[in-house]
């Protein structure tokens, strides 16, 4: 019999949560690697150099990869000869550990979870609770799987009840276009085939927990059809063309993990969950010995790379800025902005257009600004703001035309695509749409150098601040004619990888 003691466990969780916060797998920075010094896309090229850069930043200032420090989601197995010495019980103590992790003075991480999801929708304030997945299987000793998963990549997983005769390939490949670019590529698509829809949607997000393998699996071939699955499957998505950031590209995903089940003859179960570029997940094992502490990677591992925009790169003041200059960007040009920006999110957009309906006076004036769709870490250590990498886009589409209309907004900066509608609201109103690379944020946070916080403080890091910001790289993702670099990108490396692929 193996006794686990409570504090155990505890800090185990806790070590593991601040470990994956600031350490990407190796395995993941191996495949990054190579699939930069491929990637022949030159807006592709440059995300996954900030990727990376960030990336070396973090395991070395130990602060979080992403400023979205995710959702924590833990598979354990007990074992049957395991007893426990604790007072609280075992989900008490897996949040217990989330809570001192996420509260850890020296490297804050962002507190997401919001409880009564559909009503108040009210911060936790810790990131707690964890989704907990618990087996008891035969052994002496606990195994722990652990990841913190981003809301923007889990907001893009698919779910579908196949007829048994149906193609799996032919829906991922139907399917993975419609998820956009919010999920943060290139990463890896988890797929969870069988059993139940509940029981898909837990193999897809269990097999994300494995590591980086398909270049082996290409070297020894596959043995059997899920291991042909995984390869076909990588090689059409790629061929897809959406790179990095769905900026166009040669590398969509850097793998594809499956797992199955049995299921029902009349059905045929399957999901997609994404990882992002920011992917964090980690291993331990309890044996009663004492606590399970991650051991740091060896950090030259990681390339020696450094980030420096392009020398064609426009500067420009946000601070004295006219529509006419505004109007002369284009999709596709690299911007470094300087001067003062506004941020606000869903919570803030939403207070924002409930003052406007009822015709009462904004708190700020958005007239001649930017909005940047972003909800950071708190600083720590003299930081102006903690990692502050940009949020999901399209989530703000459907308050972009009245924002336009009645405020005199001049851009919005976000990540990933806008919808047909948000396009032509921008081209209407002849305003722009600008693109930071979600999975650099604190590279993005080194460009703030000040941040104070103008509005609804009660809603923590969806207040809106105003940061000061100083040569902040971000492309032009929809410029004032409404033209979009998430439609031709992708479109013109669709056919350049199908025209080699015909050759």
């Amino acid at each position: 019999m193996t006794v686990i003691k409570q504090a155990d466990l505890i800090d185990s969780i806790a070590d593991a949560l601040q470990f994956i916060s600031y350490y990407h797998p190796v395995d993941f920075i191996e495949a990054m690697h190579e699939a930069w010094k491929k990637e022949e896309s030159p807006a592709a090229k440059d995300a996954m150099l900030q990727i990376l850069v960030n990336s070396h930043m973090c395991a070395e200032g130990k602060r979080p990869i992403c400023q979205d420090t995710g959702i924590v989601t833990v598979f354990m197995k007990i074992g049957m000869q395991v007893q426990w010495d604790s007072e609280l019980s075992v989900e008490e103590m897996i949040n217990e550990g989330v809570r001192r992790a996420y509260l850890h003075p020296d490297n804050i991480l962002r507190a997401s979870i919001l409880d009564d999801p559909a009503g108040a929708r009210k911060n936790t304030g810790d990131n707690t609770p964890a989704v907990i997945h618990m087996t008891v299987v035969a052994g002496n000793t606990v195994e722990v799987d652990i990841a913190a998963k981003g809301g923007g990549s889990e907001n893009k997983a698919k779910m579908a009840m196949l007829n048994p005769s149906d193609s799996i390939v032919d829906w991922v490949l139907k399917t993975v276009p419609t998820m956009g670019a919010g999920w943060c590529p290139p990463g890896m698509l988890g797929i969870g085939i069988g059993g139940t829809a509940e029981k898909a949607a837990v193999l897809a997000k269990e097999s994300l927990m494995e590591s980086i393998d398909i270049h082996e699996l290409r070297q020894r071939g596959p043995k059997n059809r899920i291991e042909e699955l995984r390869i076909e499957i990588m090689d059409k998505v790629n061929q897809l063309g959406i790179g990095a950031q769905g900026l166009g590209g040669l590398t969509t995903v850097l793998d594809i993990k499956i797992k199955d089940y049995p299921t029902h003859a009349a059905s045929l179960p399957v999901c997609i969950i994404p990882n992002c570029a920011a992917t964090r997940h980690t291993h331990f094992t309890l044996n009663g010995n004492g606590a399970s502490l991650q051991t740091p990677p060896d950090l030259s591992k990681w390339p020696d790379l450094v980030y420096s925009p392009d020398d064609s790169a426009r500067r420009v003041n946000l601070d004295d800025i006219s529509k006419d200059e505004v109007k002369s960007w284009k999709a596709g040009e690299t911007i470094l902005i300087s001067g003062k920006i506004l941020t606000g999110r869903d919570a803030a957009h939403k207070r924002i257009i409930s003052l406007l309906d009822k015709g009462e006076e904004l708190p700020v004036d958005l007239k001649g600004r930017f909005i940047y769709y972003v909800g950071p870490v708190d600083p720590v250590r003299g930081e102006a703001v903690g990692p502050a990498g940009p949020t999901t886009a399209t989530r703000m589409d459907k308050f972009t035309d009245q924002l336009l209309e009645q405020t005199g907004l001049f851009g919005m900066i976000g990540k990933a695509e806008r919808g047909d509608e948000a396009i032509q609201s921008i081209k209407a109103h002849q305003a722009v749409y600008l693109m930071a690379v979600g999975g650099s944020a604190y590279l993005v946070s080194k460009a703030i150098v000040n941040a104070e916080v103008l509005a609804f403080s009660e809603l923590g890091m969806e207040a809106i601040y105003e940061f000061e910001v100083k040569d902040m790289p971000v492309t032009v993702a929809v410029d004032s004619q409404g033209v979009s670099v998430h439609k031709t990108g992708p479109e013109e490396w669709q056919k350049i990888i199908f025209q080699r692929d015909i050759l």
